[in-house]
């Protein structure tokens, strides 16, 4: 670590240990590294890109662990590349139904013109051999 807080002077030192939970963050103040408190949450703050940083459990690359994920300004966890794919293939999905359920609307609404058509064409045939004009 002092190698990072003396020489490097990298700002933000974040230590995590997936299988003992400890996640910790260190701010450089002064040359020296200072322990952050994480929020209500369980997440700390990075300034320099905007983001939180904190502890997530769930599922990734096939194994189910805790994961170090990160949060916007707003709380919003931000998507792994996978997760946008799996929502954008769900949203495909939900926009393929909704066309097919369009289409179908449209076919019915079609079959139904189609049957006052004949219906109305079968009225007037019925009129005309009454001797009535229907255009009249």
């Amino acid at each position: 670590m002092y190698y990072y807080e003396h020489i490097l002077q990298i700002p933000t030192y974040i230590i995590f240990d997936p299988y003992e939970l400890d996640l910790e963050v260190r701010r450089l103040q002064e040359n020296q590294y200072v322990l952050q408190s994480a929020t209500v949450e369980g997440r700390y703050w990075i300034p320099e890109i905007n983001l939180f940083l904190g502890i997530w459990y769930g599922t990734r690359l096939g194994s189910t662990m805790h994961w170090l994920r990160w949060w916007d300004e707003g709380g919003n966890l931000l998507l792994w590349s996978s997760e946008k794919a799996e929502l954008e293939r769900l949203r495909a999905e939900q926009e393929r139904q909704r066309a097919e359920q369009e289409k179908q609307r449209a076919e019915e609404a079609i079959a139904q013109l189609e049957t006052e058509r004949r219906r109305s064409e079968a009225l007037a045939a019925k009129l005309r051999e009454l001797g009535i004009d229907p255009n009249a």
